[in-house]
């Protein structure tokens, strides 16, 4: 966390920021001097120093792993770059429909999506959410246009149209509480003006902001705004993944399994209203998961 301290020096008194984090066990902490009196961009000073303590802690890693990872990807045969593809679709559509309750288990799912066999005594709906959330991954892939709201409207409409058709592809007009979340979504009339300057952020940030941190704040945001009357988890994870494929990075994947600690940074960052909470959280799963390629 990113905090301004008051602090005195004999009979003195200054303004600093300071950011603690956690590595090898240990609590650690960087410190910027501000001076005397607090500056009138203090949001900036304090958006180039935390730019600068990821630079440094995450982002020279993770230009490393897309560097292994396409070196890699090069060398590997077409046909074996379309079983690995086929992998992460099946697994990414597992865990993320899992981690919004559907019933299908891993072996079902790659049954179903791999070998086209349905799984008996599993509901409908589960079974054709499935197929519509690899569907619409793998046209996300190949889709040229840019991140807009058209954009999600479309793919939400994809993967909901054949089960949820009275809200696929639209934007909610009621209120939406989340299960056992402290964190109460904005009020109907609220969202779409909170999506038109998320696009405006959106448009001003993507080119400068490093790729995975886009692609987290893509999901945290999307999904704090809560468009959709149903599926927000899933189109922001999807769209979190457009980022990253966009910009040629490994695809995130989180696993159902973990899905405690991604609920906790979720909501800690959402009632807080800290990013960072996130990001935090986000950036140590993505080394965790791709410190392989580096």
């Amino acid at each position: 966390m990113t905090i301004i301290r008051k602090k005195k020096a004999g009979n003195e008194e200054y303004y600093s920021l300071e950011h603690s984090f956690r590595e090898n066990g240990k609590i650690k902490k960087k410190e910027k001097y501000l001076g005397k009196n607090l500056p009138k961009n203090i949001d900036e000073i304090k958006r180039a120093f935390i730019l600068e303590l990821y630079s440094e802690r995450w982002f020279l890693k993770f230009d490393k792993i897309k560097e292994g990872f396409l070196k890699e990807k090069k060398a590997m045969p077409k046909s074996a770059l379309e079983k690995e593809t086929q992998t992460f679709a099946i697994r990414f559509t597992y865990d993320t429909n899992r981690i919004e309750g559907s019933t299908l288990t891993l072996r079902e799912t790659a049954t179903l999506l791999g070998q086209g066999i349905t799984p008996s005594e599993k509901p409908l709906r589960d079974v054709k959410e499935a197929e519509a959330h690899m569907n619409a991954f793998y046209e996300m892939l190949d889709y040229k246009k840019d991140l807009s709201l058209q954009t999600i409207l479309y793919f939400h409409k994809k993967m909901f149209e054949s089960t949820k058709q009275d809200i696929a592809g639209k934007i909610r007009e009621h209120q939406v509480a989340i299960a056992g979340s402290k964190f109460l979504p904005p009020f109907p009339a609220e969202v779409y003006p909170l999506l038109v300057d998320f696009f405006k952020w959106y448009n001003k940030n993507k080119a400068s902001l490093h790729p995975v941190e886009l692609a987290a704040l893509i999901h945290l945001k999307l999904v704090t705004i809560h468009p959709f009357a149903d599926g927000n988890g899933r189109i922001s994870r999807m769209m979190m993944n457009f980022a990253l494929h966009r910009k040629e990075f490994p695809m995130f994947n989180i696993l159902y399994e973990k899905r405690e600690g991604y609920y906790n940074a979720l909501e800690r960052s959402q009632v807080k209203g800290d990013e960072d909470v996130f990001l935090r959280w986000f950036f140590k799963r993505y080394l965790d998961g791709f410190e392989g390629y580096m």
